[in-house]
């Protein structure tokens, strides 16, 4: 797919923006539910998407794709994990592509915040507008003079047969992406409550306040970590293999087959947490269809933008395989750990469902699209994206050597806590439903973050 195609776009109302980030304290009527004076931020009705976490490395790619298509963006992010320079560098890539394609540069916001942080419902109010609406007036009394009452300026109407306004909110973010939760295998097996403080709490807060606001769009960061052990029976993992209601499929035999709600041996409290988030939403869903909620279970994202100014560049310390050998590659550290060669694969090594970030990315703009033109089956949706081949870790390897033309040093460590041997996505649904598929090879995410390692060794 073209990153210029438009085919996943909602066709947004695109102004003129002015590209800095909107007040949020604005004086309030009676409460804090409803403003007293809307804050039109750019004299528009221009809607936007918000992107919770915006600036990771999922994320900052998802919002370069989606000012590309079009979309106006509000970026929320505490950057615990990243860097606000790394929006300048999308709002830079956005520019430039929009410059050659003779388009007008969407709006991009940006607001320093945990997403659990009680600000956040200022912030919605900001981008939220207020009209008045008026109930019937009720039915004149039998005997009127009983319902009249006298004041300074003569007789009025009691107070209670008046018309009573009442204020509908309507809000300018038209859908929400979710990026904010803590993602390390490792990191949640030392701090459980972490991890279930911000992942799911988190997430259960969040989703009142978007329906306080009348926000019911919803793409959520999952992960095939959901699948638990069923990554170890050497197959493509389908959707179905993980629910939260019972629900009937056909399988590859073409007969109808029904499931219900569990999965099999989840190995770590971050694979615990993105079920527990996923069940919350089937429930939510269930319970208010008018929601439309996609959760995207990721494999496993790697590459960076084609241009090698956007990239994965945590602040903390990385710890997915790719970023790791750039580490190596850069010499900040000094050997590749490799985790476990006993795994019952080609090699001994790990299989992996490798999928470059800027199709994840896409994957993204499809789901809104789709959510948007009722192509989703149910008010909640689970979609695999990957590209359904998987490559072991020595593969992985061998294709970052012949990039970067250098010899990464190995040392051959056991099995960490929480890790499978195999897992690669079964797509079929993402492809029929989202109209979304993989296009970029494991040899193009390899040469994109040889790329932008190289840059960032000049930068240093």
């Amino acid at each position: 797919m073209s990153s210029s195609s438009s085919t996943y776009s909602l066709s947004p109302s695109i102004t003129p923006e002015v590209l800095n980030t909107p007040g949020t304290q604005r004086s309030v009527l009676f409460d804090d539910d409803v403003v007293a004076d809307p804050l039109n931020i750019d004299g528009s009705t221009s809607t936007f998407i918000m992107v919770v976490g915006g600036l990771g490395y999922i994320g900052s790619h998802t919002v370069l794709e989606l000012l590309k298509e079009g979309y106006n963006v509000l970026v929320i992010d505490d950057l615990s994990n990243s860097y606000e320079t790394v929006l300048n560098r999308v709002r830079g890539l956005a520019i430039d592509f929009c410059t050659a394609h003779g388009r007008r540069m969407p709006a991009l916001h940006f607001r320093q915040l945990d997403y659990r942080s009680a600000h956040m419902k200022t912030v919605l109010a900001s981008y939220s507008s207020y009209s008045i609406i008026s109930k019937p007036a009720p039915a004149p009394a039998r005997f009127p003079y009983s319902t009249l009452q006298r004041t300074d300026s003569g007789i009025d109407m009691d107070m209670d047969d008046a018309q009573e306004p009442a204020v509908e909110r309507l809000s300018r973010i038209s859908g929400v992406i979710h990026f904010a939760a803590y993602k390390s295998v490792e990191e949640s097996i030392r701090m459980p409550l972490r991890y279930y403080s911000n992942n799911v709490c988190g997430l259960v807060d969040f989703l009142g306040l978007l329906e306080e606001f009348g926000i019911k769009n919803f793409v959520f960061s999952s992960s095939a970590t959901v699948y638990g052990e069923g990554a170890n029976c050497g197959l493509p993992l389908r959707e179905e293999l993980c629910v939260h209601h019972p629900e009937s499929f056909l399988d590859s035999d073409g007969a109808e087959r029904r499931v219900l709600p569990g999965v099999l041996g989840l190995t770590s409290p971050y694979g615990r947490s993105k079920f527990m988030c996923e069940s919350i939403l089937a429930d939510l869903a269930l319970s208010d269809p008018t929601w439309s909620i996609t959760a995207l279970r990721y494999f496993n994202p790697v590459g960076c933008h084609e241009s090698g100014i956007l990239g994965e560049d945590p602040r903390q310390k990385p710890s997915n395989l790719i970023p790791v050998i750039a580490t190596v590659l850069t010499g900040t550290k000094p050997v590749l750990d490799i985790f476990g060669t006993d795994w019952n694969t080609p090699d001994g090594t790990a299989v992996r469902d490798f999928i470059h970030v800027v199709d994840l990315a896409r994957g993204h703009i499809a789901a809104l699209a789709a959510s948007t033109a009722g192509r989703t089956l149910a008010p909640f949706r689970t979609y695999n994206l990957g590209t359904g081949r998987g490559h072991t870790v020595r593969e992985v390897l061998q294709s970052l050597e012949d990039a970067s033309q250098r010899k990464i040093p190995v040392r051959e460590v056991g099995r960490r806590a929480g890790d499978v041997g195999f897992c690669v996505a079964e797509v079929r649904r993402a492809e029929t439903e989202l109209q979304w598929k993989a296009e970029r090879s494991l040899n193009d995410c390899s040469g994109d973050v040889w790329n932008f390692t190289k840059a960032r060794c000049v930068e240093s």
